[in-house]
C-alpha cells in the first residue's frame, strides 16, 4: 500500500480526533452548566433519566464526557447509582448521533462549516458566540477529516494487501475483541463506528463481521469511565461498573442472536438504508443501542445491586465535623471541569455548617465557661482555618482547567466565600477568648446583658441559615427577609452598644464587663455582614 494513502489517512484520523475534541470540548464551556443543571434536576426517575441522558450525549456528541461527569456527581453524593444508571443507558443511545451524521455524507460541507466558524471566532468579540464558533470549527475540522480518511479509503480499494486484511478477519469472537481494543485505544466508539461508516461506503468492510465489531466498539467505549473512576470513592467505580455490565450484558445478548441470524438482520438493515452501507453501520450502531436500553432498562436496579458485588464495602464516611478531612474534593475525588465548581460548592455548605455551629457553641461557652468546650471551638477552628486552605487551593486549581462559562466568570465568588466562612470562624474564637478572659478575671455579665446576646444571636442564627440556603440553592427566596435582618442587626448593634454605655454610666457593670460586651456585639455584627456577603454571591454570584 502506497505510504500516502498511510499518511493521509493518519492525518484524517488526527483531524477527525482534533475537531471532535474541539467540539465536545467548547460546548461543555458554553454550555456545560445548564446540562449539568439538567442532570441534577431531571433525573428522578429511570424514563427521565435515560432521556436526559441521550439529550446530554447528543449535544456534546461524547458518551465518554457524558459518563465520566456522571461518575463524578456519584463520587461527590450528587447523584445516587440508580440516577446514574439511566443516564448511562441513555448515554449509550445519545453517542450514536456522530456516526448517523457522518453516514450522510456531509464532508463537502466541510470547508464551509470551517469558514462560518472561523468568521464567528474572528469578527465576533462576545466571549459567548465566540465558543459557539470554536464549536462550528470544531464541527468543520471533524467532516475535514472525515473528508481525508474518506479519499485515503477510496486508494484503499486497490491494495491486495488491504483487501487480504479485511477478508481473512472472519472470526465473530475476534471482531469483537478488535472493536474494543481500537475503540479502548482511541476512547471513543463515535470515533470508531464513524471509521467503519467510511470503510462500508468504500466496499472494504463486510457488514455480517461489522455487526461484531460494533459491539465490540460498545465495551471499549467503557475504557474512559473505568479510568476516571479507579481514584475515585467505591460509588465511582460502581457507576462506572454499571457502564460496563451494560455493555457487555448487551454484547453477550446480541453476539448470541447475531451467531444465528446476522445476514437476515443486516439485509433488513440494507433494505432501510437503500444500499448506502456507511448508513447500514450507523443504523446498526443506533438500533443496538436502543434494544439494549429497552430491554435492560427494567432491571436497572438489579444492575445496580451486582455492582456491589463486584464493588463490595464501603468508603469511610466523613461527617462535616471530620477534622482535617475533605468529603467532596480531594485526592479521593475526580477533577472534572463540569462538576468541579458544584463540588466546590458542597465543601463550602460542609464550611459553613462547621462555622455556624462553632459560632453557636462560643456564644454559649460565653455564659457557661466551660474550659472543655473553649478548647472544643480552638479545635474547631483549626479545622475550619484547614478546609479555608484546601478549598481555595482546589479552586486556583479548578481556575486553570477549561470550565463551563458560567463556572469560570463567577468562580471570583466562590473564593470571597471561603474568605467570609473563615471570618465567621475567627469571630467564634473571639468569643471563646472572651469566655476565657471572664474566667481569669473573674467577670460576670447581668441577666439583662446575657437577654441581649441571646436576641442579638437569634437574628444572626436566622441571617446566617438564610444566606447559607441562598447560596448553596441558588434561589433570592430570602432576599428581602435578610436586607430587613441587616438593619435590625446594625439597629440591634446600635441599641445594645448604648445600653452598655448607660449601664456603664449607672455604675450597672464594671469597665471590664462592658468592653467584653462591646467587642462580643461588634463582632456578631460583622458576622452578620459576612452573612449579607455570602447571601449576595447567589451560588457564584459576585460578592457584595
Amino acid at each position: 500500500m502506497d505510504i500516502s494513502i498511510v499518511l493521509a489517512l493518519a492525518g484524517g484520523l488526527g483531524l477527525f480526533l482534533y475537531g471532535m475534541r474541539i467540539m465536545s470540548d467548547s460546548i461543555e464551556k458554553v454550555a456545560g452548566a445548564k446540562l449539568r443543571g439538567i442532570l441534577e434536576r431531571l433525573t428522578t426517575n429511570r424514563l427521565s433519566a435515560v432521556f436526559v441522558g441521550i439529550i446530554f450525549t447528543a449535544a456534546i456528541q461524547s458518551s465518554s464526557a457524558c459518563t465520566v461527569m456522571v461518575v463524578s456527581f456519584v463520587n461527590s453524593g450528587l447523584m445516587t447509582l440508580t440516577q446514574a444508571a439511566g443516564v448511562i443507558f441513555g448515554a449509550n443511545i445519545g453517542t450514536t448521533v456522530t456516526a448517523l451524521l457522518v453516514s450522510f455524507k456531509l464532508e463537502k460541507a466541510a470547508p464551509v462549516i470551517l469558514l462560518a466558524g472561523v468568521l464567528i471566532l474572528m469578527f465576533c468579540k462576545k466571549q459567548k458566540i465566540t465558543r459557539w464558533g470554536e464549536v462550528i470549527i470544531g464541527f468543520g475540522v471533524l467532516f475535514m477529516g472525515l473528508s481525508t480518511m474518506s479519499g485515503a479509503m477510496a486508494g484503499m480499494k486497490d491494495s491486495p494487501v488491504v483487501l487480504q486484511l479485511f477478508a481473512s478477519l472472519r472470526s465473530p469472537f475476534l471482531a469483537v475483541v478488535l472493536g474494543a481494543v481500537l475503540t479502548a485505544i482511541i476512547q471513543s466508539s463515535s470515533v470508531t463506528v464513524s471509521i467503519m461508516v467510511l470503510l462500508a461506503n468504500q466496499g472494504l468492510l463486510s457488514m455480517d463481521i461489522g455487526m461484531y465489531i460494533i459491539l465490540g466498539c460498545n465495551i471499549g467505549a467503557c475504557t474512559s469511565a473505568v479510568l476516571a473512576s479507579l481514584n475515585g470513592k467505591k460509588d465511582a467505580k460502581r457507576a462506572a461498573a454499571i457502564h460496563l455490565l451494560f455493555n457487555i450484558i448487551g454484547t453477550v445478548i446480541f453476539y448470541l442472536i447475531f451467531l444465528f441470524g446476522v445476514h437476515g438482520i443486516v439485509e433488513a438493515l440494507v433494505a432501510l438504508a437503500g444500499s448506502n452501507m456507511g448508513r447500514v453501520v450507523a443504523y446498526a450502531h443506533m438500533f443496538i443501542k436502543i434494544l439494549q436500553v429497552i430491554i435492560m432498562t427494567p432491571f436497572i436496579k438489579g444492575i445496580v445491586k451486582l455492582t456491589y458485588l463486584l464493588v463490595p464495602g464501603d468508603d469511610k464516611k466523613v461527617g462535616y465535623r471530620d477534622s482535617y478531612q475533605l468529603k467532596y474534593i480531594g485526592e479521593r475525588t475526580l477533577l472534572n471541569p463540569a462538576t468541579a465548581v458544584v463540588e466546590a460548592i458542597k465543601e463550602l455548605d460542609r464550611m459553613a455548617s462547621l462555622a455556624d455551629e462553632n459560632l453557636n457553641r462560643a456564644m454559649n461557652v460565653l455564659i457557661t465557661l466551660e474550659p472543655e468546650e473553649i478548647e472544643e471551638v480552638r479545635e474547631v477552628e483549626k479545622n475550619i482555618d484547614f478546609l479555608s486552605h484546601a478549598i481555595t487551593h482546589y479552586l486556583v486549581k479548578i481556575n486553570q482547567t477549561t470550565l463551563p462559562i458560567e463556572d469560570l466568570k463567577n468562580i471570583g465568588a466562590l473564593f470571597h466565600v471561603v474568605n467570609d466562612l473563615e471570618r465567621i470562624g475567627d469571630h467564634a474564637e473571639n468569643i471563646a477568648e472572651a469566655a476565657e478572659r471572664r474566667i481569669e478575671t473573674g467577670v460576670s455579665f447581668s441577666k439583662e446583658a446575657q437577654h441581649e446576646l441571646g436576641e442579638m444571636m437569634d437574628m444572626v442564627n436566622t441571617i446566617l441559615r438564610f444566606s447559607i440556603e441562598m447560596f448553596v440553592k441558588s434561589t433570592e427566596e430570602h432576599m428581602e427577609d435578610i436586607l430587613h435582618l441587616e438593619d435590625a442587626i446594625d439597629e440591634k448593634e446600635r441599641e445594645l452598644q448604648q445600653k452598655h454605655i448607660d449601664r456603664l454610666s449607672n455604675n450597672e457593670c464594671t469597665p471590664e464587663a462592658g468592653a467584653l460586651f462591646s467587642d462580643i456585639v461588634s463582632g456578631l455584627e460583622r458576622v452578620a455582614d459576612h452573612a449579607v456577603n455570602i447571601a449576595f454571591c447567589n451560588s457564584y454570584g459576585e460578592s457584595a
